[in-house]
């Protein structure tokens, strides 16, 4: 009964990581299902199941171990409300945009004081963000959309972490989202030290 179980863990594990689109994800799933294909090979002494998925678990490892090892080059890229990249962007990533923010609309990026940059992964846009910025340094987030293949935390962490001081230059106090209906973000937000006042989500930076 417990083998049973064990097969039945390891296809879920597999089957869940041909869903991610994001590939730690995927690496980190599929060993999980080959580690629990290799103690039902076990206890069943079925060793081509043993053999193989100790194959592919090495395999695994072996990206995983890879995808730790390698440096990403992260950057920033400024636009402008008017320039072709922004609108080609947000038209293209529409429904996905609207899924995470729903009242975002392309007037708000216009704004003579708002903050408008790409975040670039290896020269690949990864992520959009745009943000009016007050009198007394809150910068208002219209918008911080992370395509999903880089939806790893990595985005924020550049955003609100390594562009701290940039952030700072731009007269910027504290970061505050005024509306949040999706739940990933919210989850995103909290993993990236925002907390809740007065139904807004706020981090000072």
């Amino acid at each position: 009964m417990l083998a049973e179980w064990m097969g039945y863990a390891a296809s879920f594990f597999l089957i869940l990581s041909l869903l991610v689109t994001n590939s730690l994800k995927f690496r980190w799933l599929n060993a999980a299902g080959c580690m629990f294909f290799i103690i039902y090979g076990a206890m069943l002494n079925a060793i081509p199941v043993l053999l193989t998925n100790s194959i592919l678990l090495a395999i695994n490892i072996y990206y995983l171990a890879s995808i730790y090892r390698y440096s990403e080059k992260f950057d920033l890229l400024h636009f402008r409300a008017e320039d072709l990249i922004a609108h080609k962007f947000i038209d293209y990533y529409q429904k996905g945009i609207h899924d995470y923010f729903p009242h975002f609309k392309q007037a708000q990026i216009t704004n003579d004081k708002c903050i408008n940059f790409f975040v670039l992964r290896d020269m690949v846009i990864a992520n959009i963000f745009s943000a009016t910025i007050t009198n007394n340094g809150e910068a208002e987030v219209h918008i911080n959309f992370t395509v999903e293949k880089f939806r790893d935390y990595k985005v924020g962490r550049y955003i609100f972490k390594q562009e701290k001081e940039y952030l700072r230059s731009k007269g910027v106090h504290k970061i505050i989202y005024k509306q949040m209906p999706n739940n990933k973000h919210i989850a995103f937000l909290k993993v990236m030290g925002f907390v809740k006042e007065n139904n807004c989500w706020v981090k000072l930076i």
